[in-house]
This record gives structure tokens, C-alpha cells and sequence, in this order.
């Protein structure tokens, strides 16, 4: 019987899955193991108060930052895929932002390289739930 959080595995590409709720943080690190993608990590935190003031764009952009520095570790100096349900992410490296926490958070991305893939709402279960922190 395979343990339900396998090991990472160095020599597989890692997938950070993010989401952000008005109440809370949700990231999953997942790899592929014999034909599915597996959980490796899961992440989840409460908002601060501070935080609940955020815009959508700035929670889902908070959660990739959060969730990059906790797994760092394991992604610093290879390429990952980061999925999200929030397309205006997708544009983060490419907008001119009057918004400067954006901007400063966009400063810290670019020590990490990673691919943003968009998912629907509908298969971003996991960290969804991971991000509601009623």
C-alpha cells in the first residue's frame, strides 16, 4: 500500500496549486506518481485581518507568495507549473500595475522559474477547500 503523502521526487517536475478565499490561504505541491498527479504538501492558513482588505487579485497573489516561500525548498533552482482559477494572475509578469504591493511581490517572483496555468473553478477542489478557514 502506497502512503497517502508520497515523497517528492527531484527528478519530476513539481506543481504548486494556489487559491484564495475571503477568509483564508490555500496551496497543494503535487507531483505525478504512477500515473496521477499526488499531493505532496498541503499549505492552508486564516487571513489576517489586514489581508481581509485585499482585493481578489491581491489574496490570489499573496497566496502564490505565501505558498512559494513556505515550499521553497523544494522549488529553488527548477521549473514548476503553478495553477490557479484567478486568470488575471496568468497577466502578473506582463501588467503595468499602478498597485505597489503587486509589484513589489512580482519582484519577488522572478527569483523562481514557473509556468501560471489557469484551471476552472470546478477542478481547483483541493486548495478551495484548503483556502476556507470558517
Amino acid at each position: 500500500m502506497e502512503p497517502l503523502l508520497p515523497l517528492p521526487d527531484f527528478e519530476k517536475q513539481f506543481l504548486v496549486a494556489v487559491d484564495a478565499s475571503d477568509t483564508g490561504l490555500g496551496a497543494i505541491l503535487m507531483q505525478d506518481h504512477v500515473c496521477e498527479r499526488r499531493p505532496v504538501i498541503y499549505l492552508s492558513r486564516k487571513l489576517l485581518p489586514r489581508e481581509q482588505n485585499y482585493s481578489v487579485v491581491e489574496k490570489e497573489c499573496l497566496t502564490l507568495i505565501w505558498a512559494i516561500k513556505n515550499i521553497s525548498t523544494y522549488l529553488i533552482g527548477r521549473e514548476f507549473i503553478v495553477e490557479t482559477d484567478h486568470p488575471p494572475l496568468l497577466d502578473l509578469n506582463r501588467a503595468k500595475s499602478e498597485n505597489g504591493r503587486l509589484m513589489r511581490w512580482t519582484l519577488l517572483l522572478v527569483l523562481y522559474r514557473f509556468n501560471l496555468r489557469s484551471v476552472k473553478g470546478t477542478e481547483n477542489q483541493g486548495r478551495d477547500f484548503l483556502s476556507r478557514q470558517d
